[in-house]
């Protein structure tokens, strides 16, 4: 069985958490024979095209972007020739350029989408789209959302509920280098003994403006791994915050160190953007306990509140600050939550047992031919 991969970026152009989730997908169906593609725009078509950790990685040529979404003419006919070649096409929502190449072409293959978003922000475009998305989801085969939680959430979604299922975001341990203890000891001396961790990347719906605020509000150390909009570095710097620490990118061996030294991981993202949040589940991963926002989705499916974390109302300082200093003045709750992260990691959100589940879906599909 070939499965074609179809989003509008991809490694090495960028690797965020759809793109990693992506690659998480082909490698672990690989096991099971299933081989994938992925096809993806790329300003650098011929240099970014090759062979990525045992599958392909196409690129058709990127010309433009606009409002978030990449165009490209020669994507048509790339598209058409791989289709050819798979057994299923695997899209990966939203991207609007995406469902006019769905429709350009011969649909005789199963299709599936990953539905990781709601168009949020783009409110007045997405009226002009609507017509195009709901008839392009009403076309494909079945429809995946990352959680529970998005599914009772999302009003497309619901439209769509007789084909709709879901399957949770998982990482792969394996996939992240060990630990080094020295590399902790580097880190140790360079930041506060005890403090909260941001991970991610600095947008608008990252809630990272409220973090400040409850950083001055409390004075508790907060550090922040990510780059992206530098305004927030700009406030801190004009507030005079000395208990914020951002330190830019950095490689996954570093932030697992300072992930493994933080006290938690403080996730503020205020709006509905905001998915999923891998940065969560690699949290639970190393067994460290979160405060995350209610905003009806995936985040709260892998934080629970009182069990794995703390979950707060969106946009509420005060409620941000009261939930750091909880969990700063009471190690008694903050261990067993982080414990209770760590096995809901291993339960629900490993990359095998998603791999494991798309596997049979792709089965499902096939049969049903």
């Amino acid at each position: 069985m070939k499965v074609l991969h179809f989003f509008k970026t991809y490694w090495p152009d960028t690797f965020g958490g759809v793109e990693r989730t992506i690659h998480a997908i082909c490698t672990g169906v690989a096991s099971q024979g299933i081989r994938s593609d992925v096809l993806s725009l790329s300003e650098k078509p011929q240099e970014n095209s090759r062979l990525f950790d045992g599958h392909m990685a196409y690129k058709a040529k990127l010309d433009f972007e606009f409002a978030s979404t990449g165009f490209s003419r020669s994507v048509f006919g790339r598209f058409r020739t791989l289709q050819a070649e798979a057994d299923i096409i695997h899209y990966h929502y939203p991207w609007p350029l995406m469902d006019v190449v769905h429709f350009s072409a011969p649909r005789k293959k199963p299709t599936i989408v990953t539905y990781h978003s709601d168009i949020v922000k783009q409110k007045t475009l997405l009226r002009l789209y609507e017509p195009l998305m709901h008839r392009f989801l009403g076309s494909v085969d079945h429809i995946v959302a990352t959680s529970p939680n998005y599914i009772a959430s999302s009003p497309v979604l619901q439209r769509y509920r007789g084909k709709v299922s879901s399957i949770p975001l998982g990482l792969s341990e394996k996939s992240y280098p060990p630990v080094d203890e020295a590399l902790k000891a580097k880190w140790r001396k360079q930041l506060p003994e005890r403090f909260f961790l941001f991970v991610g990347v600095f947008r608008y719906y990252k809630g990272i403006h409220f973090l400040l605020d409850a950083a001055e509000k409390t004075g508790l150390p907060v550090v922040l791994i990510g780059d992206g909009d530098p305004s927030y570095r700009q406030d801190a710097e004009r507030r005079g915050l000395k208990n914020v620490h951002f330190l830019g990118s950095l490689p996954d061996e570093d932030k697992l160190a300072i992930l493994d030294l933080s006290l938690g991981l403080a996730f503020p993202s205020h709006l509905r953007s905001e998915a999923f949040g891998l940065s969560l589940v690699e949290a639970a991963m190393r067994g460290k306990p979160m405060i995350s926002c209610e905003i009806g989705t995936g985040t709260s499916f892998v934080n629970q509140h009182e069990v794995t974390g703390l979950v707060i109302p969106p946009a509420d300082v005060p409620a941000l600050a009261q939930a750091m200093q909880r969990l700063w003045n009471e190690p008694e709750l903050a261990v067993p939550l982080g414990t209770a992260a760590r096995q809901r990691y291993l339960d629900l959100f490993q990359a095998e047992q998603m791999a494991d589940r798309y596997a049979d879906l792709y089965r499902k599909l096939i049969a049903k031919q």
